[in-house]
């Protein structure tokens, strides 16, 4: 399979921060996450650690035997933890602090000197990096002068168009575009089993998608393992 699944578990964070305790377990979840077939952990850990925890990513650390990718701002804290635990991956994400979600792509060309400071840093420590941008050419372009190794495509707007044919366009010429600067082309939010198989036969050379919500509420219904396999088979 060429295009991996990376189970996002933030949102398994969130529920065991609803009580207090560790029910459920984010280790063990990982764990059974890649037992189940996913091919990737993905954490997303925010300053008020509202759900994925600093801690969280340092157990995790020792136990993910598939890749490790964490996304999130480049503050000094998260720099600082990425060195220390040395994930597979990590993906710079520029979220505010009190962000609900991920809205939006980096500005490469305002934001440039601060990425490549972050991207050269965490390349010098082996670490693969990769830099959240909305299907824009031009921001692509200025992201590969960072020397990240791939890109994220913001999913967004693709995942709420009510015409998928139409709202794929821009993403087929991104993402060939990041192919040709050499880059590798990852994807992400409010990817789902409904929107998921129309954009993977559709994208040219995908290598990730990390999904974590609709993943989640999915296996409210048909059970984490279950779930895990029919996302794969949307990849297939």
């Amino acid at each position: 399979m060429s295009c991996r699944l990376s189970v996002n578990i933030n949102k398994i964070a969130t529920l065991r921060n609803a009580r207090g305790h560790d029910l459920p377990n984010v280790v063990q979840v990982a764990r059974d996450c890649e037992t189940f077939g996913a091919q990737g952990i993905t954490v997303h850990p925010r300053p008020d650690e509202r759900h994925i925890r600093y801690q969280d990513v340092l157990d995790l650390a020792g136990i993910v035997t598939t890749e490790l990718n964490i996304e999130g701002y480049p503050s000094q804290r998260f720099i600082d933890l990425a060195l220390l635990v040395k994930p597979t991956q990590v993906t710079l994400v520029p979220d505010k602090p009190d962000a609900i979600t991920s809205d939006a792509g980096w500005n490469t060309v305002k934001h440039a000197s601060f990425l490549k400071e972050v991207v050269q840093t965490l390349n010098s420590s082996g670490i693969r990096t990769s830099i959240f941008t909305d299907p824009d050419l031009q921001m692509i372009e200025h992201a590969a002068l960072c020397d990240c190794q791939r890109i994220e495509l913001y999913t967004e707007k693709y995942a709420r168009h009510s015409n998928p044919v139409q709202a794929i366009a821009p993403y087929v010429e991104a993402a060939c575009r990041a192919t040709s600067l050499g880059l590798e082309v990852n994807a992400g939010h409010d990817l789902n089993l409904i929107n998921l198989p129309y954009f993977h036969r559709t994208i040219p050379c995908l290598k990730e998608v990390s999904i974590g919500h609709a993943l989640i509420c999915d296996a409210l219904y048909y059970g984490l393992q279950n779930t895990i396999q029919l996302y794969l088979k949307c990849l297939q």
